[in-house]
């Protein structure tokens, strides 16, 4: 027989240790995604016995992945049901954010909710890279500290990085000025000398727009009465323009893992040039430097030179308010062509933009206006949004981790719980 015709084997049937394992993980999502529930409750929602999800939230209770809360009375007959709650201790994310001047630290627990969070001011920018992760490491070090001392235990840890990663490997960062860095390995290594007693955390590495915007979906409706989107396009102004797509609730990372970066579509073509080798980018344009520079301010500032800009747009003057209006024109014109192709809801502006949003957004809205094919945008609409409060790149990041435990706690019960 041709082996190229040859009938695909069949799945392997599932063994009783393979399904436990994935009703562990339907039990524990259940209870948090509606935030309080009892065992009854799990057992309706899901569709196993009573007796099976007993079982399992016996196991999650003990592994520390669930909490008692007290009694709950539904008014009918009947034992009066324990209320379950996904644990405020025990396993948690550990989300650290590399960007070009700072690096930002975040623990979340498995309800989602920052318990300790560092932020550091560095320059980063030209660093070796395994001082720059060195670096980090210490400042992780500091927040796994605090969070043991709150009685959480990180399970994991995951990098937020402004440039290409893939692999466990910083393919390109041209603001840093990386190529080829293993920052997994490298960042793994000095947070396990740190902490020699202690078993090491698992690495992982996205780009920080992705996280962001994960964070953006996550988290938005915490503080946010608007109209939740999942489709959404993400720019996250920092020293570059970062960007990222979700697609009805699914980061859209293309066929390498590089999509949305959207800072380095041309706008001009004879324009200044930028650091990834190409000239015109938009973050020639829109980026932090370009702004400050073309407001008069030090184009090295950081966050402190942003915050002038936004005290100088509100006094009124001329050249900040010219400055934001020209990088608005220009996000418009690229954003109004991510739109045509995408068709997402909303375009939400992150970062520093999201400060400087009241300022950027009128030019910005007039182009996608104009440019928008679907005639679905209009000023003032609600679809040129601010990120929320709530979501970054560091909360991304340790969010991810948590969503990984959720979906299989049983790679992730502390050793010798049982």
């Amino acid at each position: 027989m041709n082996s190229n015709n040859a009938s695909p084997a069949p799945p392997a049937k599932a063994d009783k240790a393979s399904v436990r394992r994935h009703n562990l993980s339907l039990v524990l999502r259940t209870v948090h995604d509606e935030g309080e529930a009892t065992r009854a409750g799990v057992a309706a929602r899901v569709g196993l016995t009573r007796a099976a999800v007993s079982s399992l939230v016996d196991q999650l209770l003990t592994e520390g992945f669930l909490s008692e809360w007290g009694k709950t009375f539904s008014g009918q007959a009947g034992r009066p049901g324990t209320v379950l709650k996904v644990a405020r201790s025990g396993p948690a994310g550990l989300g650290v954010e590399i960007n070009i001047d700072y690096v930002a630290v975040c623990v979340v627990d498995l309800a989602g909710t920052d318990r300790v969070r560092l932020v550091e001011r560095m320059d980063n920018r030209g660093a070796a890279p395994a001082t720059v992760l060195n670096q980090a490491a210490r400042i992780a070090a500091r927040a796994v500290a605090s969070a043991t001392e709150q009685e959480l235990r990180p399970v994991a840890a995951e990098l937020a990085l402004p440039g290409l990663v893939s692999g466990g490997t910083v393919r390109q960062a041209p603001n840093l000025g990386w190529n080829r860095v293993p920052v997994e390995g490298l960042f793994a290594q000095a947070l396990s000398t740190l902490r020699p007693e202690h078993r090491a955390l698992p690495v992982s590495a996205d780009n920080e727009a992705n996280l962001a915007a994960m964070a953006e979906l996550w988290f938005a409706t915490a503080d946010d009465d608007r109209t939740p989107v999942n489709s959404f396009v993400y720019l996250t102004g920092e020293i570059g323009v970062g960007g990222a797509l979700v697609l009805n609730g699914q980061l859209l990372r293309g066929a390498h893992g590089f999509a949305g970066e959207i800072g380095h579509l041309v706008v001009d073509p004879d324009g200044p040039p930028c650091s990834c080798g190409a000239r015109g980018c938009l973050e020639q344009y829109a980026g932090q430097a370009a702004l400050l520079r073309a407001a008069g301010l030090d184009e090295k500032a950081g966050a402190a030179g942003v915050a002038e800009l936004e005290a100088r747009a509100r006094a009124g003057r001329p050249r900040a308010l010219q400055a934001l209006e020209e990088a608005g024109r220009r996000l418009g014109r690229v954003l109004s062509g991510a739109v045509n192709l995408l068709d997402p809801d909303a375009v939400i502006l992150g970062g520093s933009f999201r400060e400087l949003k009241p300022w950027l957004a009128p030019a910005a809205d007039a182009e996608l206006t104009a440019r928008v094919v679907s005639g679905l945008w209009t000023p003032g609409n609600g679809r040129l949004r601010a990120s929320s409060s709530s979501g970054d790149a560091a909360r991304g990041a340790a969010a991810h981790v948590v969503r990984e435990v959720l979906a299989d706690p049983a790679a992730y019960a502390e050793p010798g719980k049982d």
